[in-house]
């Protein structure tokens, strides 16, 4: 008869066989895969229905080609994508991410990631994921127009309000979403629930884009508090200066943290009397521009380059909220060595499988991506929700929402570690939450 740990095992071997080539999936299979010991031992059923084989296939994969005009009248042309990933508990729910460096892999990964952080918000929704290789980096709004019109020439063939409903994420902002909603409804009926993260004049939804920085500062509180811990008066580090760091820095420092660090791609910025979120927001928001011009503008500011944590300065938790595989063994033992003790995450993946292990092995509070970034996803699907009944729930309304589904996504997780006798890893209780009850919903719904 076969172990749960033998079936995991043969199942990762099958999954690397057939993707050889894709390293962020295969990364985002084992970390699950690492977890799930317990509970495929105590539902043998998951082994005689073959589920880890099934899970980790996505029921769809649309690729497409995007040609568009440049500023000049010249023909480009990128790679447009969609991965529908998993559609047992609801119609496919994920972003559109467009940077130069998307590929399958990533959409997979993301796509997969997908799946379990929808189910942890209770809400009916499946997980999928898309985007291009297209980088809206210094176009102008009419090249991104041009661009994201042919995107959705295509993509509108392939989603819709009950079937797959994109939002944004990384390169994919109001003004997109806004294109995309205009092109889609052209060719189209009007329906406000294809896509989520629009502008609050036709459809969106307040709180929308805090939602995944406030969700996770939320997620971070109630871990703090089961551990007799609080952001009152704790120093915290956070990568990013997107939407997510921005409203993350709001949030923490609201609730008494000192937020000390932001990121961008070339450094960042270290001000040890706080992060000004105004200042922050009317740079990377309004004027779209570097943070060299904090530093700039701040007299207490100093702008580094490199990664942030490379920082070596004493503070107590990080809050991860740029890209996937940004902190590896080297910077999560620094983090040691700094005195982090708590790190939740607002980007997808922001740490390897190395620096997960080094924050079990030294005791560090873990709050994983598919838990603690949640509140973005959770407000989109209140945002379908509000569109469906053709309403507007108020800012105070959607807030309590959000901060409601995060205590529940944490209290998930706190006790399904202590019902498998795993203490405080919260990513073993995360996946093993999530992925039970996508296992069961597909086993219901027969060879889905």
């Amino acid at each position: 008869m076969t172990t749960a740990k033998q079936y995991i095992a043969q199942a990762f071997e099958s999954v690397k066989a057939r993707n050889p080539h894709e390293t962020e999936f295969l990364q985002a299979v084992e970390e699950l895969f690492n977890t799930l010991e317990p509970v495929i031992e105590k539902h043998p059923e998951y082994i005689e229905e073959n589920i880890l084989e099934r899970i980790v296939e996505p029921e769809r994969i649309i690729s497409f080609r995007v040609p568009w005009l440049d500023r000049e009248g010249k023909v480009q042309v990128n790679r447009g994508y969609r991965v529908q990933f998993n559609s047992a508990v609801g119609p496919y729910k994920g972003g559109l991410r467009f940077h130069p460096t998307v590929n399958q892999s990533i959409l997979k990964f993301l796509g997969f990631e997908q799946i379990y952080k929808n189910v942890l918000t209770g809400l009916p929704i499946g997980g999928g994921k898309g985007g291009s290789d297209f980088d809206p980096k210094g176009k102008t709004d009419r090249e991104v127009m041009n661009f994201v019109q042919s995107f959705m020439t295509e993509l509108q063939k392939h989603i819709g309000p009950s079937l797959d409903v994109p939002a944004g994420d990384i390169g994919v902002g109001g003004r997109e979403i806004g294109y995309m909603f205009g092109q889609y409804k052209r060719l189209n009926q009007f329906d406000a629930g294809v896509l989520t993260g629009k502008p609050i004049g036709f459809g969106g939804s307040l709180i929308r884009p805090e939602a995944t920085g406030y969700g996770l500062v939320y997620f971070t509180d109630e871990m703090l508090k089961a551990n007799g811990k609080s952001f009152d008066g704790q120093t915290v580090v956070i990568s990013g200066s997107g939407n997510v760091a921005q409203y993350a820095v709001q949030k923490a420092t609201e609730l008494g943290a000192n937020v000390i660090a932001v990121s961008d791609s070339n450094g960042y910025i270290i001000d040890e009397t706080g992060i000004d979120f105004d200042l922050l927001v009317d740079i990377k928001e309004r004027r779209r521009a570097r943070l060299t011009e904090y530093a700039a503008e701040k007299a207490t500011a100093k702008y580094v380059e490199g990664s942030v944590w490379d920082y070596e300065g004493p503070f107590d938790i990080a809050l991860p909220c740029a890209t996937q595989n940004e902190i590896n063994a080297q910077a999560a033992e620094r983090l040691v060595k700094n005195g982090v003790y708590a790190v939740a995450e607002g980007a997808n993946m922001p740490s390897d499988l190395d620096a997960i292990k080094v924050y079990h092995q030294n005791g560090i509070l873990y709050g994983p991506a598919k838990a603690a970034n949640a509140g973005g996803v959770a407000v989109s699907a209140l945002e379908m929700s509000q569109n469906s009944l053709r309403l507007s729930w108020s800012s105070e309304e959607v807030d309590q929402r959000l901060k409601d589904i995060m205590t529940n996504i944490f209290e998930t997780a706190k006790t399904t570690a202590e019902t498998y006798g795993l203490g405080t890893d919260y990513l073993a209780g995360a996946n093993i939450a999530a992925f039970e009850k996508v296992a069961n919903t597909m086993i219901a719904q027969g060879l889905v």
